[in-house]
């Protein structure tokens, strides 16, 4: 155990060394990643605006005008959320608007009830509460010498939400797909690093691993560029990739700001 222990304190303090130079850039890495579905999603809504309004009136029965009208909307809300997002201006408000988008666009497109849309939203929703949990703490560095109590509960209930929605996409994976060897074997990993990101254990670490993992995949899986614009297929892809990237940023933020106090790795700390 004390071996065990000795290796993981040295590989934490040689990854550290090696990760020196990129560590600043990382939180605005994140922030960028987390909100990347939102602006493919607006372009995409942009470029295919008379397929998407076709859908909605023929397929969704929304009135001639109010198809135009959600349309343009979630196009402006995501674009402008996001850059608020990325600038780091008002980022309650804009992951707010965010997470107004993507409630909206479930009931609009009947997408509801479908359980793999419904989880991965969900993780991309705990990446919107950490950009939440990383303003409430960036505010209580700036008052640090007022009382911040509520302040900080807050930031510990945004922190413990967001890593454990966080971990949904991968539950996802698990259900969805063909069994094979390689897919077991990467689930059963996969899921031993969601539960220590959910009770906050070793979670930057766990974190980083699912980046590196979910990256590989993405490649692997979604790669959209691999076919034709118009394969029925391109945009299904196209989706699932940039979706799987805000969830991987939502994991970038959660290795710098760390799992918060509602963690093992913070209670650690006090002892």
């Amino acid at each position: 155990m004390d071996f065990a222990k000795e290796t993981s304190r040295e590989l934490e303090e040689y990854v550290d060394r090696i990760g020196q130079p990129i560590r600043p850039y990382i939180p605005v890495i994140a922030r960028f990643l987390i909100v990347a579905t939102f602006l493919e999603d607006s372009l995409r809504l942009m470029t295919q605006f008379n397929g998407q309004n076709y859908y909605l009136t023929r397929m969704r029965g929304f009135p001639w005008g109010v198809s135009h009208m959600f349309i343009a909307v979630n196009i402006l809300t995501m674009l402008v959320c996001s850059l608020m997002v990325i600038a780091r201006k008002f980022p309650e408000y804009a992951a707010g608007g965010l997470l107004g988008v993507i409630i909206f666009q479930a009931f609009g497109y009947g997408l509801v009830f479908e359980l793999n849309f419904f989880l991965r939203n969900l993780s991309v929703i705990g990446g919107l509460l950490m950009v939440v949990s990383d303003s409430l703490n960036k505010r209580r560095q700036l008052f640090a010498g007022l009382p911040s109590v509520t302040e900080n509960d807050k930031r510990t209930y945004f922190q413990l939400a967001g890593r454990v929605l966080l971990i949904f996409l991968f539950i996802g994976f698990i259900f969805n797909g063909s069994w094979s060897l390689a897919r077991i074997v990467g689930s059963i990993v996969g899921l031993i690093a969601c539960g220590m990101i959910a009770i906050g254990f070793k979670a930057k670490w766990s974190a980083m691993f699912l980046v590196v993992f979910l990256s590989v995949f993405n490649i692997v899986v979604n790669n959209w560029w691999s076919t034709s614009n118009a394969h029925f297929q391109n945009d299904f892809l196209k989706y699932d990739f940039f979706q799987t990237l805000s969830i991987m940023g939502g994991l970038l933020l959660l290795v710098t700001i760390g799992p918060g106090g509602m963690s093992m790795d913070e209670k650690k700390k006090d002892y």
